[in-house]
């Protein structure tokens, strides 16, 4: 198995190197480091310094690597940035992501798995409730247009051009490595802000002073195993939700953290972010069918503030 990883050198995209890799397989990382980092990229994989925006580029990277699996992990993944500037979240998850399914297409990649958002792709999840694949999407940011845009155009690659995608609707994926950039960035940037002693701010579910908004966290051992899975073609499913099922406050979230860092760092209360939904939890039912159970959002949160505290020691 030949896996070209795009924004392989991020969080997501490195951890499933690691897991390929661990499997025996050849691996490649295109990105292009502007949120990536080159000390992510596992020593025995093979870096492609390329811009998923330029199409020659990536058809370089192609050709040079030779992939017969493509795992698509490569976006602006803020919600917050997609707000601002739409046209550059545009810019790279859609007109990108079409460079990535036509150059698949053209070397002939057997299979092509699709980092999307259940994070985000649903809307408002009401209380009581969780979303399924049967849920109609209702992208309310810039950033879950996108990705539906991208689910929506590979539709049309399996039908057209023969491509067997399969799409991932990530939750709010925390773990090691975890950079605070993108929705599930809070969990990093309570870590890095409790360590240096610096109070943390938790944003409005919608009035100051909440318990802020309702996620589903998961880890991201499940998301790099979930990607492994689907690569192999071990899913048949060709949209699956990857998360727990299980809701977890901002508040809760702190209160974990703080208590597996031994934190006492003060806690302000902010307003509501543009561009949140106020409550996203997945249905990952046939996630946990097909994989196993996930990882325990409080088993998850302590080895992800071990690994920061490591960071500080060392």
């Amino acid at each position: 198995m030949r896996l070209l990883i795009t924004g392989g050198a991020g969080f997501i995209g490195s951890h499933i190197a690691e897991a390929a890799l661990a499997k025996g397989w050849t691996v490649g990382v295109l990105d292009n480091l502007s949120t990536g980092r080159r000390e992510n990229v596992p020593p025995s994989a093979t870096f492609l310094h390329s811009d998923i925006r330029n199409k020659a580029e990536v058809e370089a990277a192609f050709r040079e690597f030779r992939p017969t699996v493509v795992s698509h992990q490569a976006a602006q993944a803020s919600v917050a940035i997609s707000v601002r500037e739409p046209q550059l979240d545009a810019e790279i998850n859609i007109l990108g992501s079409l460079n990535i399914m036509q150059a698949s297409v053209a070397h002939n990649v057997q299979r092509l798995v699709f980092a999307s958002t259940g994070g985000a792709i649903y809307g408002e999840v009401p209380d009581g409730t969780r979303a399924s694949i049967s849920t109609a999407p209702v992208p309310v940011s810039p950033y879950a247009c996108s990705k539906f845009a991208t689910e929506k155009y590979l539709e049309c690659f399996r039908t057209e051009h023969h491509l067997k995608p399969t799409i991932l609707r990530y939750a709010n994926v925390y773990g090691p490595r975890q950079d605070p950039h993108g929705e599930a960035g809070v969990v990093a940037i309570f870590c890095n802000r409790m360590l240096a002693g610096e109070a943390i701010r938790i944003n409005a579910r919608r009035s100051i002073g909440d318990a802020g908004c309702v996620r589903d966290y998961v880890y991201i051992d499940d998301v790099a195993r979930a990607n492994i899975a689907a690569l192999e073609g071990l899913i048949p499913d060709p949209i699956l939700n990857v998360g727990t099922g299980r809701e977890t406050t901002t508040q809760e979230l702190a209160e974990c953290l703080q208590k597996e860092l031994g934190s006492r760092v003060p806690v302000t209360f902010s307003e509501r972010r543009a561009g949140d939904v106020e409550r996203s939890l997945l249905d990952a039912d046939r996630m946990a069918e097909l994989l196993g159970a996930p990882t325990d959002v409080h088993a998850g949160l302590a080895k992800t503030a071990a690994w920061f505290k490591a960071q500080i020691t060392h």
